[in-house]
């Protein structure tokens, strides 16, 4: 009896669950996936208790309750100065994940062509094949990690369906230039494609660095979906609330996908991110003011180690390059790590196309307290991380 589709068979498990379930298994200090010690503001989980307690328990719309929707539609224009329809133009997915999965399903048929930034987050090559879709990887290259618009333009075909971008990219940390999302912009234009921008990291940026969502470019709203989410922003990423913004015709194609997906997202946490959207509005910015002071501290940390990293420009993480010891690659290091070191972290080699650019690259999270931050730093330091 055949127990697993072909299409499901085909696709590598997550290397995030893989990569836990070791730190679990072995107790080691998990500088890998990407979630937060700490929960968010005290103030959005009490709106989540009264909504809980209030009755808001049973299904609530499948595109969002109003005021979720509405909350969304006043972050964008106060952010980013786009007027959004509530009722139209925003739809409200479980995470940003899904919000992938119904755009990538509701918009792309079989054959099509999806251009992607690469490194790519592992649930893009997923629904791309689920979808039935081409990958089409443009890739940002190690040290700099920057667009290279000449690798963008040859990537375009006849079959080219959409681009699906992430700025503040993960696992890289580039944020997008002015003149790389331009460039986006003009390809997009010129060939009238779609474009799917996953900007879940967009209030976590550092130093001068600063997102511009694509869909603010001249020509670029009626073209962009913009997928977001209230995890990383206010650090609930369990709650697994996001949206989707855009056009009415996109964004009715991810909830023709949407429901048949989940239907319809957790009740009583939308009330809770709405409140989160219009009453925390400062907590995003003393967040990445944090973050930046704990990647600060792994940056140092890792060269102590002699592991330099790229400084990230935002996002949560920061990537290395361990070519120098003497591992086959970063998927064999990162497996050994917990016995040779007591730390987790994420082999970057899952996130490419172009398994050589990516063979040596790995990537470690500063979204933990700074004490694990500097306890997995000391364990790093302390060890022999050469292969023996």
């Amino acid at each position: 009896m055949r127990t697993t589709s072909a299409r499901v068979a085909s696709i590598p498990p997550t290397i995030f669950s893989e990569m836990s379930a070791l730190a679990v298994r072995t107790g080691a200090v998990n500088l890998g996936q990407g979630f937060p010690d700490v929960d968010g503001p005290p103030s959005v989980i009490a709106e989540a208790v009264r909504a809980l307690e209030g009755g808001a328990n049973q299904y609530a719309p499948g595109i969002g309750v109003p005021a979720l929707r509405q909350a969304i539609a006043r972050h964008q224009q106060r952010h980013y100065g786009l007027e959004v329809d509530p009722d139209t133009e925003v739809v409200v997915t479980t995470g940003c994940t899904e919000g992938i999965a119904a755009a990538l399903l509701g918009l792309v048929d079989p054959g099509d062509e999806v251009v992607v930034l690469e490194p790519y987050y592992d649930s893009y090559l997923a629904m791309i094949d689920f979808a039935g879709g081409v990958r089409r990887p443009v890739t940002l290259r190690a040290p700099d990690y920057r667009l290279d618009v000449d690798a963008l333009r040859a990537a375009i075909t006849p079959r080219t369906r959409l681009i699906l971008l992430n700025t503040p990219h993960n696992p890289t940390g580039t944020v997008l230039t002015g003149d790389e999302l331009q460039a986006v912009a003009d390809v997009a234009i010129e060939h009238d494609l779609v474009v799917v921008t996953d900007e879940v990291y967009e209030h976590l940026v550092f130093d001068h660095h600063t997102h511009v969502p694509l869909a603010t470019l001249p020509g670029m709203w009626e073209r962009t979906l913009t997928l977001s989410s209230a995890g990383k922003s206010y650090s609930f990423t369990g709650w697994k609330v996001g949206w989707a913004t855009g056009p009415r015709s996109l964004v009715g194609s991810v909830l023709a996908a949407k429901q048949w997906l989940t239907f319809t997202s957790g009740s009583p946490l939308q009330p809770a991110v709405a409140h989160a959207l219009d009453h925390e509005p400062d907590f995003p910015a003393q967040l990445a003011a944090s973050l930046q002071t704990r990647r600060d501290l792994l940056v140092a940390g890792l060269a102590d180690a002699g592991l330099t990293a790229r400084v990230p420009e935002g996002t949560y993480f920061a990537t290395t390059d361990i070519s120098h010891l003497g591992w086959a690659d970063g998927r064999e290091f990162c497996l050994a790590l917990p016995d040779v070191a007591g730390v987790v972290a994420i082999p970057n080699v899952a996130f490419y196309d172009d398994r050589e650019e990516g063979r040596h690259l790995v990537r470690w999270a500063f979204c933990k307290e700074a004490d694990v931050i500097g306890e997995g730093v000391r364990r790093l330091a302390a060890a022999d991380l050469h292969r023996r």
